[in-house]
């Protein structure tokens, strides 16, 4: 298990426990020092249990980074009740680093495999990581996205950004 995911998994564990955090120790300088948008996704037994992150970086770390988005992902994703002490054990973890997103002009330019899409229009903004079981074409990963902010397809104004990520287990 890669040092970030495990750092993921101890933050939850303590944090469900005792309501603590882990130190980020042990982690390579490029999670010390460099800073990145970081998701972390929350599996128990193959499904999505929690997904929660940020797409900008909004710690002084990619470790702290880390560490604030394994705690929203267990205790607030919208979509699921707060993780108990008695899941602890069947839950698996990764961690998604992002690079920077950039402009796309057109869908042509995304890959659903290899980029992640952020669609925004006015203020509302949905986001799909890449490489999802079950999002195969780029149709399916702007609805989703789409949908995720309240977008219809037919809305004028909508932008695209397409961003990488370095996926740890």
């Amino acid at each position: 298990m890669h040092p970030v995911v495990e750092l993921a998994m101890r933050t939850v564990h303590e944090h469900v426990r005792t309501g603590g955090t882990p130190s980020p120790e042990g982690l390579p300088e490029e999670f010390m020092e460099g800073r990145a948008g970081v998701f972390v996704s929350i599996k128990k037994q193959g499904r999505l249990r929690g997904c929660i992150g940020t797409f900008q970086p909004t710690s002084e770390s990619i470790a702290q980074e880390t560490i604030r988005n394994a705690i929203a992902a267990s205790t607030k994703d919208p979509r699921f009740p707060p993780v108990t002490e008695d899941e602890l054990p069947d839950l698996v973890f990764s961690v998604d680093v992002l690079t920077s997103p950039e402009p796309v002009e057109s869908p042509d330019e995304l890959d659903p495999k290899r980029y992640g899409v952020i669609v925004s229009c006015g203020f509302r903004r949905g986001l799909l990581l890449p490489d999802l079981d079950g999002v195969d074409t780029i149709e399916e990963q702007l609805s989703i996205a789409m949908m995720k902010a309240g977008i219809e397809p037919e809305e004028e104004g909508i932008s695209l950004e397409r961003f990488e990520v370095k996926r740890y287990r």
